[in-house]
């Protein structure tokens, strides 16, 4: 099992950038690709965007696309969710998870089974 804490939500104007941030412990991260997941009130969690183990390939919904950018760092463990041009419809708590690298696709979180706590992220218009 892996265990993920989440850092860098927080309250932002429409317009702005953040960086999300995922520490992992208790495996070996270059095993695991990663992914980010959010969860609005009163909406089901969706997926967000992924990285794969190895090669570097990523996966974004299409509403983040060309606005978030998914890295990973395994040298320090850590996966990175660079947001800009954020909007308010971006506003959920957002969750990082990670899968052993041949436990199916990327983009669904049914694929998962190592999740954070979730950090808030809020887009003010």
């Amino acid at each position: 099992q892996v265990q993920l804490v989440e850092s860098g939500g927080g309250l932002v104007q429409a317009g702005n950038s953040l960086r999300l941030s995922c520490a992992a412990s208790g495996g070996t991260f270059s095993n695991y690709d990663m992914g980010w997941f959010r969860q609005a009130p009163g909406k089901e969690r969706e997926f967000v965007a992924a990285i794969r183990w190895i090669g570097g390939s990523t996966y974004y919904a299409d509403s983040v696309k060309g606005r978030f950018a998914i890295s990973r760092d395994n040298a320090k463990n850590t996966v990175y969710l660079q947001m800009n041009s954020l909007k308010s419809e971006d506003t959920a708590v957002y969750y990082c998870a990670a899968k052993y690298k041949y436990s199916g696709t990327s983009t669904s979180g049914r694929n998962y089974d190592n999740w954070g706590q979730g950090t808030q992220v809020t887009v003010s218009s």
